[in-house]
């Protein structure tokens, strides 16, 4: 067989795994293996195997990924979501939308301390969708700004996401950190002002909620102290990356002991629960293991059949705008976003799609926010929207009625993308004063 079929023979293996229910990782793996033997042999395969698989997970920097989601596990079980939503509320009443901004705002902040936007979404709305559907607010915009807001669990940092996509593509994972703040408080604004323009239009029985008791000035200051560990705990993380004091793993590192402390603080946190966190800890961190185990294989068989280069060469010969190119790779991304997580995504395309960037002169970096915010909007398109799933479990809603209330911020996402292309500025501007 001719060895230039191997890497749409392994593309398509990929898709009839997947569409039999196989694990991502086998998948990548499985298909991966067969695009090397098509391409060399089994003997090749075999000294491959071993070299692949220990190179790319026996990384120190990977270290990072275990260490956040322990902390994220850590606080998703202390308490520490309804300590915020408390802390917000009073401050909220008289902004239109009124406590609907606590799904953004609390989604924004616990998103800063957990890395995860599953865990975020499942956090948050525990505690805020009812709430909100006890004091009358519309169901569709409590959705929409959960299901939504809760994203940013992958772009604020300290990001699961950002950390992989780092690792693979050898970009220095502090600047992604300070690159996503940026465009992490643009998305927060941008949301916030969609509400704000909702309430206004809707009127008093737009489900936009009725105004409570003002609470005195100094009552709000008093609750507010509830924030304080969460500010503590962003800006001992972030702080310490910033001004150089520490890697983003000894940051980790770091945010785990705050975690617990702030755990033990609040009066969650004990043997049971940290055995809890350990284990479901392990379990997320053993499932990104094996998935970049897996998508290394692929990665390997597309670069030995230099359908990469080839595909950059193509691109290239056609003279693309590198405005094309994105538009032309956000329909791409979304498209396949439809049917694979956001880390199988990331490690799925990076290998194809970054000398096609590189050839077209985008940034790196850049890039590496733009694909985060791409898997963002992905985590709420069907048929495979994680966050989707996570309200359909807490509310027991149609998946298509969901999706069909996070439209407006999916519009939102992708206007976001465009004002990032106009303005490089809004992510480029902290890695670059970070490195002076």
């Amino acid at each position: 067989m001719d060895p230039s079929y191997a890497p749409y023979i392994a593309v398509a293996l990929i898709i009839l795994l997947m569409a039999f229910g196989a694990p991502v990782f086998a998948a990548l793996a499985l298909s991966g293996a067969v695009g090397i033997v098509l391409v060399e042999d089994f003997a090749f395969l075999m000294t491959r195997l071993k070299s692949i698989s220990y190179s790319t997970t026996a990384v120190y920097t990977l270290t990072i990924i275990p260490l956040f989601i322990l902390m994220g596990e850590i606080l998703f079980r202390s308490g520490l979501a309804d300590n915020m939503f408390r802390a917000l509320s009073p401050w909220l009443n008289r902004l239109p939308g009124r406590l609907l901004h606590s799904n953004i705002i609390g989604s924004g902040l616990f998103a800063a301390v957990c890395g995860s936007s599953a865990a975020t979404c499942a956090t948050v709305g525990k505690m805020t969708l009812p709430e909100l559907e006890r004091r009358g607010y519309s169901e569709t915009q409590a959705i929409g700004t959960l299901a939504s807001a809760s994203t940013l669990g992958l772009l604020i940092p300290p990001s699961i996401m950002m950390i992989v996509y780092g690792v693979v593509t050898e970009q220095s994972i502090s600047r992604l950190f300070m690159a996503g703040i940026g465009p992490g408080l643009l998305l927060l604004a941008l949301f916030m002002i969609y509400l704000v323009i909702w309430s206004l239009t809707a009127g008093k029985h737009g489900g936009a909620g009725h105004a409570e008791a003002p609470m005195p000035f100094l009552d709000k200051v008093r609750n507010s102290w509830r924030l304080i560990p969460l500010l503590v705990l962003i800006g001992g993380i972030l702080g310490s990356i910033y001004g150089g004091v520490a890697s983003p793993t000894e940051a980790a590192a770091v945010g785990v002991v705050l975690s617990m402390l702030i755990a033990r603080w609040n009066g969650h946190f004990d043997k049971s629960i940290f055995l809890e966190s350990m284990f479901a800890g392990l379990r997320t961190s053993c499932m990104i293991a094996f998935i970049i185990a897996g998508a290394s294989f692929l990665s390997s068989a597309m670069s030995f059949t230099q359908l990469p280069t080839q595909l950059a060469s193509t691109i290239a010969a056609m003279g693309l705008s590198p405005n094309v190119l994105l538009v032309m790779l956000t329909l791409f991304l979304l498209v396949l976003g439809c049917f694979l997580d956001g880390i199988s995504l990331i490690l799925l395309v990076t290998s194809i799609i970054m000398p096609l960037v590189s050839a077209a002169g985008i940034d790196p970096i850049w890039f590496g926010i733009y694909l985060v915010i791409v898997v963002e909007i992905s985590q709420i398109t069907p048929p495979v929207g994680f966050n989707l799933f996570v309200i359909q479990g807490l509310t027991g809603k149609n998946i298509f009625t969901i999706a069909k209330a996070t439209l407006p911020f999916f519009l939102l996402m992708l206007f976001a993308i465009v004002l990032m292309r106009a303005f490089p500025e809004i992510v480029l501007y902290l890695p670059q004063a970070m490195t002076g």
